[in-house]
């Protein structure tokens, strides 16, 4: 056997020894003792009254406190020599910064989300490309709900989605419930040339009141808070109709306020009051594509060359 064995041998009888034994006992008991610790709080935070989003972040927050004292523990048991905290933790930070570089970002990311909060759990975001519903914020990723995709009306689609962390600094996010709890939402509702479009506009204007004015008072109150913090500025919140023409016909859309997760809804319950409301009119009709040949001298005006009245 040559030196270069002994010697591996050797450090193999330091490594394997009473001292590497004890520090093995010592990070088992330090395990245990963690758990229970971390087992009680997060034992009476199920048990309290608090709301589903309450007891999450306390959950969270219990969870982040016994690991990092976990970690500190650990690291003094194994390493020695290390004597100051700051240099402890200095060391660790800079292996990880040159080995974990994607992982360190992602660490970056969650610090980021956990002071600034651009979103929180329940928040309803977009991020690049990806849509949903945030249910739950991790020390490397986030997790959403999806909405949209294949499914109309920004409604689950039901995936869930793991984004890393460090998506934050590198795309766009937008935030549907933070500051300003309510979208803009607009249908489009298309009745013939033929039709007596003043008369539908009314109608319109009537049924999307009826829909959109519940939430007015309550709009102008956020926008009063989030102007605090954001140059938001709105003239008019009650529900509007504008008129356009198109190649189909008049097009009339119904401008209002609704909640991000109710838009579905009350798209279905305005389109409902539409159809029953044009059902009753003979003089309004919904448009489709179709075709049809339109002859002025029988049906233009008398001042285009037609003949007045067809006669």
């Amino acid at each position: 056997m040559n030196t270069n064995s002994l010697g591996n041998l050797k450090n193999l009888t330091i490594y394997f020894g009473p001292d590497v034994k004890t520090k093995l006992i010592l990070t088992v008991i330090t395990i245990a003792v963690l758990l229970i610790l971390r087992f009680i709080p997060i034992y009476i935070i199920r048990k309290s009254k608090l709301n589903l989003k309450t007891k999450y972040r306390w959950k969270k927050f219990t969870e982040y406190i016994i690991v990092t004292i976990g970690l500190i523990i650990i690291g003094r048991i194994w390493i020695e020599g290390v004597q100051s905290l700051v240099t402890f933790l200095g060391l660790i930070s800079a292996g990880l910064a040159i080995a974990l570089k994607d992982v360190v970002t992602d660490i970056a990311g969650w610090a980021f989300l956990i002071t600034r909060r651009p979103f929180d759990v329940g928040d309803r975001i977009q991020i690049g490309k990806f849509s949903g519903d945030v249910i739950d914020i991790r020390p490397f990723k986030f997790s959403i709900i999806e909405i949209g995709n294949w499914v109309d009306a920004d409604q689950s689609t039901g995936r869930v989605i793991h984004i890393p962390n460090s998506r934050i600094f590198t795309e766009e996010i937008i935030n549907y419930t933070r500051e300003f709890q309510f979208i803009w939402n607009e249908i489009p509702v298309l009745i013939t040339f033929e039709s007596n479009w003043k008369e539908a506009k009314k109608i319109l204007k009537k049924i999307g009141g009826k829909h959109g004015a519940k939430l007015t008072k309550k709009a102008e109150e956020e926008i009063k808070k989030a102007a605090k913090k954001y140059l938001i500025y709105y003239e008019v919140l009650t529900p509007i109709v504008y008129t356009k023409v198109v190649d189909s016909g008049v097009r009339l859309t119904i401008r209002y306020l609704c909640q991000p997760r109710q838009r579905r809804i009350t798209e279905e319950a305005i389109w409902e009051d539409i159809l029953s409301a044009f059902k009753k009119r003979d003089d309004i009709d919904l448009a489709y594509p179709t075709e049809r040949f339109y002859m002025n001298k029988i049906e233009g005006k008398p001042g285009t060359g037609g003949v007045k009245n067809g006669s």
